[in-house]
């Protein structure tokens, strides 16, 4: 029982969460898809966080949906040794980025009073999800080995068992409670995606490409005063 709610229950729950609240939020307040960035109450702690953080997690994610989508694939790719191993360490690598973003980031947001301020109780949620989620699976890449190996014959199996609404627990059931528990979190993360800043990622800017050029008119007399006889000059 615990198995079906946590490894189908659960899934399916973030899933359709996810959807149905990013679909609601975008049609009911869609100018809340951002980040609300505070770059201007605090620049350098951000700077270097969001680099590391940033690209430290992309590298990390990029294998995880490479060996769901194309499971077969990435066991091929994987049965090499040599490739192995450089998987592993720039995985390594990467996740210990990462960690260090997010730690600066968390560093930043409770010691700078303007940038905790503007934090919402949501936002420490989605922080704290996100520093479990990544110590849990550094935590599992270092205690069980060869995790590119195995995720393609246990991991990528469950999801696309999910996928396809025939969901087989014997593919996680037997497998180590870290493991387990990286799977749980990482459906948090998905519910958690429609009601925090995690929206962001998928407000893309592509409207920016037609918009019209925005017309800046200073709040200065004499340069209100120049702006307003350049644009009757024209």
């Amino acid at each position: 029982m615990t198995d079906v709610l946590f490894f189908v229950v659960w899934p399916y729950f973030a899933t359709v969460f996810a959807i149905l609240g990013a679909i609601y939020r975008y049609y009911a307040d869609r100018f809340s898809y951002s980040s609300f960035s505070a770059q201007v109450l605090e620049n350098r702690l951000l700077f270097w966080g969001n680099i590391l953080w940033h690209y430290g997690v992309i590298v990390v994610l990029i294998p995880h949906l490479v060996g769901f989508l194309l499971p077969d694939l990435w066991a091929t790719l994987v049965a090499d040794p040599v490739r192995l191993y450089v998987m592993e360490v720039v995985g390594y690598i990467a996740a210990v980025a990462a960690i260090i973003g997010l730690t600066i980031l968390i560093v930043r947001r409770t010691t700078n009073e303007r940038v905790r301020a503007v934090t919402s109780p949501m936002d420490w949620v989605v922080v704290a999800a996100l520093w479990v989620q990544l110590i849990v699976g550094f935590w599992v890449a270092l205690a069980y080995r060869w995790g590119s190996e195995w995720y393609a014959h246990t991991i990528a199996p469950w999801l696309w068992s999910l996928v396809t609404l025939n969901p087989r627990t014997e593919f996680v059931r037997g497998l180590p409670f870290p493991v387990q528990l990286h799977a749980v979190v990482g459906f948090l993360l998905i519910a958690l995606f429609p009601v925090s800043r995690l929206v962001h990622i998928i407000a893309l800017p592509i409207t920016y490409l037609w918009r019209p050029y925005q017309v800046v008119v200073w709040n200065t007399r004499r340069r209100l005063a120049v702006t307003v006889a350049a644009l009757r000059g024209r």
